[in-house]
């Protein structure tokens, strides 16, 4: 009697969360007691297992990402410890929640990328599970070398883009004034432009161009092919040149070499403009039409070589405004629709009005396109509108004549 008394104290005592040792007491334990015992003891001997969520998070650059490191099993207590995978400290923007468990990454930036690992840890050992963060973010973009690059006529030479985003971002080559893509060759991140032996014609601008759907990025360099023996070299004093529609305009182009240079001047895929001379190596082109933009080319040529350089001329044009109809005959409750269209360089803006009258009819509305719409005209509705379309070289109007009748 007294045994069982024994044995019944003993089970409640592990029912009641007392800490007994299974090796002394084991063989007085009742099979409950030992079926609870045993698996305390195994509780009390194993190593934590961890989990995170989510195991991998994309977001966009600026945005705030949170991971979330959960305990599945293991004795208590677990100490939780967040580290980046390389082991080096967690950047300055990472915050860990009070119980340790939540690591939040505010405002990410590139440099976050990487993965992430919660640490537990208990009397029993150690386990750890891992987080992948990806921030995307715009291509940046540099060269190898920087420049301004001056080689010499014959040798070889290459430039190297390197450029890093998330999408990993498309890179091309172009020479500027020209949208023609270059042949380049690609090995990873890096994008190379070569040249087997340069020419004095190689000289120029070259415009490195990395994009991703996140944005985009350019980086250019300027190389300077210095002559051989008496080859020619050709520069122009502007590469690029916005002038206004009927202005005059001169470029010009210096080459050197030996014996001097013939210099010649043509325009890319159209002939030069009729109202231009050329006097040595300046070209004048007289009251300029928006047809005459595009791209103009100084050839230096001698006996040694030729050598070329580019102007790029974009001509704007102060806006042009017709109104469609230009007269309109309607009956009271007929519906008024007039279109003012103008050519010139863009943006361009409409504002429509009412000849001697200081304010539009009632009902009357206009859009950002040039229209304006009138659903029902009244016979006072009759009279002249004027569409005054204006940009930032100068304004037009176009007027359009209403007239009602019942």
């Amino acid at each position: 009697m007294k045994k069982r008394q024994r044995q019944s104290e003993r089970d409640r005592g592990w029912t009641l969360g007392r800490k007994w040792d299974c090796s002394v007491f084991i063989m007085d334990l009742s099979p409950r007691a030992l079926i609870l015992c045993s698996l305390l003891c195994a509780v009390a001997g194993q190593a934590p297992v961890v989990s995170v969520q989510p195991k991998t998070a994309t977001v966009r650059q600026g945005e705030s990402v949170s991971f979330r490191c959960q305990v599945g099993r293991g004795a208590q207590p677990v100490q939780l410890e967040w580290r980046r995978a390389n082991n080096q400290a967690l950047p300055d923007n990472a915050k860990i929640g009070p119980d340790g468990s939540v690591l939040t990454l505010a405002s990410t930036r590139p440099g976050n990328q990487g993965q992430y690992r919660c640490v537990a840890a208990n009397s029993a050992g150690r386990s750890t599970a891992t987080a992948v963060l990806n921030v995307k973010h715009a291509p940046k973009a540099r060269l190898t070398p920087t420049g301004p690059l001056r080689v010499r006529m014959g040798v070889p030479v290459s430039v190297e883009c390197h450029a890093t985003g998330r999408p990993r971002p498309t890179v091309t080559w172009k020479r500027q004034g020209s949208t023609l893509q270059l042949v380049t060759s690609e090995t990873n991140d890096v994008n190379t432009i070569q040249w087997a032996a340069v020419r004095p014609e190689d000289s120029g601008v070259y415009i490195c161009h990395a994009e991703n759907n996140e944005g985009l990025t350019e980086v250019k360099i300027e190389m300077i092919v210095e002559g051989g023996a008496g080859a020619p070299v050709a520069t122009v004093s502007n590469t690029e040149m916005t002038v206004v529609e009927g202005h005059t305009v001169t470029m010009e182009c210096q080459a050197s070499g030996s014996p001097p240079p013939i210099i010649t001047w043509s325009k890319l895929r159209a002939p030069l403009p009729w109202k231009h001379t050329m006097v040595g190596g300046v070209l004048t082109l007289t009251s300029v039409g928006r047809q005459d933009s595009g791209q103009y080319i100084c050839n230096a040529t001698n006996i040694h070589g030729y050598s070329e350089a580019y102007t790029e001329m974009e001509v704007e044009t102060p806006p042009y405004a017709t109104c469609l109809p230009d007269q309109v005959r309607l009956q009271p409750g007929d519906s008024l629709r007039l279109q003012c269209l103008a050519h010139g360089s863009h943006p361009i803006q409409f504002v429509w009005s009412r000849v001697g009258r200081a304010s539009m009819p009632a009902g009357a509305e206009t859009t950002k396109d040039g229209r304006l719409l009138i659903a029902h005209v009244k016979l006072s509705d009759s009279g002249t509108y004027k569409c005054v379309t204006t940009n930032h070289i100068g304004s037009s109007e176009a007027l359009a004549k209403v007239i009602i009748k019942a």
